[in-house]
């Protein structure tokens, strides 16, 4: 058998139990999900760091959604929410900047590696915001981080694989590529036999309804952003059962 490695995004302590449930090896804890995963709280961190066991958790550095060019001030956050995740227990972060011309910001990088030390460091997608995706590889690469999450810089890693089976090959063993975005059971397989890529990163999400029997359509917590408030998205052990399996039976 393949020695693949599977990510979970997180969006709850409750996703990340149900992510380990069903034979993930790590889970990226995210906040703002519809804004693509913020910094998480404190006592998200927290918990799921108590309820883990054998599973490893990475949490995402990001303090708002949008794009990865950060403004003092932001950066300030991002070393302290670094600090943070160490200090709670968390194995790894997940980060990522860019200059306003689209290349790696490898002044700002460093910082945050520097802050990140012993800690297991993913870039994160905004790789696939990159202007050039070979340069970007390259300066991760001198940077030290573990690996990248990327789709291939398309809206999902199955149209991505052209580019992540260049980029792997580039790669030559010297990073981790992490195929993320749109990876479920009815393509995971192909991407894998296609690109040569090991370590997959999918939600594995499922809506449930509200508990609330009151509901008040007229109001959204989001203003002019509408998302079904009277509704859960929620990683389930056996949607990442599923994943996994079809992976490993080829299909």
């Amino acid at each position: 058998m393949e020695n693949y490695q599977f990510e979970v995004c997180a969006n709850s302590v409750e996703s990340c139990l149900a992510a380990q449930s069903g034979g993930a090896n790590r889970v990226e804890l995210c906040a703002g999900i519809p804004e693509g995963g913020t910094t998480p709280s404190y006592g998200d961190i927290l918990i799921a760091h108590e309820k883990l066991r054998g599973t490893r958790l990475h949490v995402i550095i990001r303090p708002r959604g949008g794009d990865f060019l950060y403004s003092s001030v932001e950066q300030r956050i991002m070393l302290k929410d670094i600090e943070n995740a160490r200090r709670l227990g968390a194995d790894g972060v997940v980060f990522g900047c860019l200059t306003a011309e689209g290349d790696v910001d490898i002044s700002l990088m460093k910082q945050l590696m520097e802050a990140a030390r012993g800690m297991s460091v993913t870039f994160h997608r905004a790789f696939d915001a990159c202007r050039n995706a070979q340069e970007a590889l390259e300066d991760i690469i001198g940077l030290g981080c573990n690996r990248i999450l990327t789709s291939g810089q398309q809206a999902t890693a199955e149209q991505g694989i052209p580019l992540l089976k260049e980029l792997k090959k580039q790669a030559a063993n010297r990073i981790i590529l992490l195929a993320g975005c749109g990876v479920n059971e009815s393509n995971i397989a192909r991407i894998a036999r296609e690109t040569g890529i090991r370590e997959f990163h999918f939600s594995a999400r499922k809506d449930f309804p509200s508990g609330m029997l009151y509901h008040n359509e007229a109001v959204s917590m989001g203003g002019t952003v509408h998302i079904d408030e009277y509704a859960r998205s929620v990683t389930t052990a056996e949607r990442v059962k599923q994943i996994i399996e079809a992976l490993h039976s080829g299909r």
